[in-house]
């Protein structure tokens, strides 16, 4: 029988960083560390005891409704499920689900990282060519895990409910489907000779016009910030604060026990900077988490330039895969989401497919009331 318990100690929290040692990859969201990058929010670490083994940890952010005693219980990709454990769904997600109804919870909603489908580039881009396909469902997938799917399965068979706001994939809070390059193994010529022609043209033009990439520091987090607002008008999204980044910094290079790495990288040309990104390692995985740009200097090809640099130290810091992150679903060349697909498969990676993210609703008039309210807010 497998039983949840709060890591109300430092103590605990030792064991739950212990056990995230002995996994290669898991995603950032899920470390006790990242609760401190989430301010509004309050935060639970537990674990899964099979009665002395411990068998599943989650970090559980926590918002409150204003003026009421009910709650949002949220695991952001997670949680890290021993792969033993995993597809026993019931034996897990009961006792989780249990504590967040005692805890006050309306909803909860966790997405773990576990693996659906995979396309390989070249699937997509015949895919796209064709013009018949609509979206990635449409398209035989080049792999299938079945593993994956028996999980996704039977979350939704124990009553959990999928979100779909918009159809083109984005109803989750983290991304459903990413890009991503395996870079494990390979040399710089076998990388760039998965490029397309426009990608490695670009990297070209970038190193005949000097555009510099750098790892940047702490102090520089400001440079990016400058960047990324500009990026936010030009592209009509609410930026998050200066501080938000300082505290990952901190929180992910200081606060992790050596679990997580996050580097910036700026691209600048003469000193004046055109392309900034946040890169961030957790074992043998690294996300491209961030990224901002100039309006002016795009003839440049910085975006270019600062990826292929992530991309190469991802390998040389020991990372299997590089992840550019979220992408559309939608094969529609017409969508303005499409573009998001359109620079990255030029690397010649791979379109991944989660589970996504569910949500286990126990009080349904409360979570009727927040969804309804959520859409107003648009």
């Amino acid at each position: 029988m497998i039983g949840i318990r709060l890591f109300d100690s430092s103590n605990n929290v030792f064991l739950d960083v212990e056990f995230l040692k002995n996994y290669q990859t898991f995603s950032f969201l899920q470390l006790p560390c990242w609760a401190e990058v989430k301010s509004g929010w309050k935060s639970k670490s537990v674990g899964w005891f099979d009665e002395r083994k411990l068998v599943c940890v989650g970090l559980i952010l926590i918002r409150n409704i204003p003026k009421t005693k009910w709650s949002l219980f949220y695991l952001p990709e997670g949680p890290v499920l021993d792969p033993d454990y995993a597809k026993n769904v019931v034996d897990w997600l009961t006792p989780l689900r249990d504590f967040a109804k005692e805890s006050g919870a309306f909803n909860l909603k966790l997405g773990p990282q576990v693996t659906i489908n995979t396309w390989s580039a070249a699937t997509i881009k015949s895919a796209i060519s064709d013009n018949v396909y609509r979206q990635f469902k449409d398209v035989d997938p080049d792999r299938v895990n079945p593993f994956g799917n028996e999980i996704g399965t039977k979350l939704r068979n124990l009553g959990g409910k999928q979100i779909e706001t918009d159809g083109e994939g984005f109803g989750d809070v983290q991304p459903r489907f990413v890009f991503a390059i395996d870079v494990e193994g390979k040399s710089d010529e076998e990388l760039l000779a998965t490029f397309s022609q426009e990608w490695r043209r670009n990297i070209k033009k970038a190193e005949k016009s000097e555009v510099k990439v750098r790892k940047a520091n702490f102090s520089d987090l400001e440079t990016f910030h400058i960047l990324y607002k500009e990026t936010a008008k030009r592209d009509k999204f609410t930026p998050r604060p200066l501080n938000y980044f300082k505290q990952m910094w901190k929180s992910l290079n200081e606060n992790s026990s050596n679990l997580a790495e996050m580097r910036l990288y700026i691209a600048e040309q003469e000193n004046i900077c055109h392309a900034a990104c946040l890169w961030v390692r957790v074992g043998k995985h690294v996300w491209y988490t961030y990224g901002a740009s100039s309006t002016s200097g795009r003839e440049l090809r910085p975006s270019n330039a600062i990826q292929w640099q992530m991309m190469r130290d991802a390998r040389d810091a020991g990372a299997s895969i590089y992840d550019m992150r979220g992408i559309a679903a939608t094969l529609n060349e017409k969508s303005p989401l499409f573009g998001l697909l359109r620079f990255k498969i030029g690397t010649g990676g791979k379109v991944i497919q989660y589970v996504g993210e569910w949500d286990f609703v126990l009080k349904p008039l409360i979570y009727k009331a927040f969804r309804v309210a959520l859409a107003r807010r648009g």
